[in-house]
């Protein structure tokens, strides 16, 4: 039996094409202004922790991959029952993790990096349970990398400290989640 199907060989094409236009005129298609300042910021503190600009650019260049990856599978309708469920349980983690370090930031002396890295962790292996099937070796790696980073203790202890730049950087992260969980957008 033939197994070639046009609408495969689409989504296929689709993920291929989204991987190697992830920049960021192309992101603002299908990332709204919210997101993309928050990006911008988590950016900017990622800049200053590595001190590298190309790992910065990597990390967040691989983060949006991701995000679009996720939008494209969704809307084709990929995913199955349960990998649904698992998405679900996806996106209220995500949304935890935004009410976490939102609340981490406004009140004082709360912040625990093992809390926030451990959120971050669990997003990450919803994550993958729910894109197994779908996504290459490579981008289950990206996933890692993206999420191996942002839960790195340092980083959390860097981005939560009392020191600028990461301060300001950290102030606009929070405003943008905010934003968003009242607009209930994420």
């Amino acid at each position: 039996m033939d197994t070639f199907s046009t609408k495969n060989l689409a989504l296929q094409a689709q993920k291929k094409l989204l991987s190697k236009m992830a920049t960021k005129t192309i992101a603002n298609a299908f990332i709204d202004d919210t997101s993309s300042e928050i990006l911008d910021e988590l950016y900017r503190a990622t800049k200053e922790y590595t001190h590298n600009r190309k790992e910065a650019q990597k990390i967040i260049k691989n983060l949006i991959k991701i995000v679009m990856k996720l939008g494209v599978l969704y809307r084709n309708g990929q995913f199955s029952p349960e990998e649904l469920l698992v998405m679900e349980r996806f996106r209220k983690k995500v949304h935890t993790l935004a009410m976490t370090a939102v609340s981490f930031h406004q009140i004082d002396f709360t912040f625990d990096r093992r809390v926030m890295s451990g959120v971050l962790t669990e997003c990450r292996d919803l994550l993958h349970q729910a894109v197994n099937g779908h996504l290459t070796a490579k981008s289950h790696s990206r996933i890692n990398h993206v999420f191996n980073h942002f839960a790195d203790y340092e980083f959390l202890s860097a981005l939560y400290g009392p020191a600028e730049p990461y301060r300001t950087h950290l102030q606009r992260i929070c405003e943008g989640l905010n934003k968003m969980l009242e607009e209930e957008s994420i």
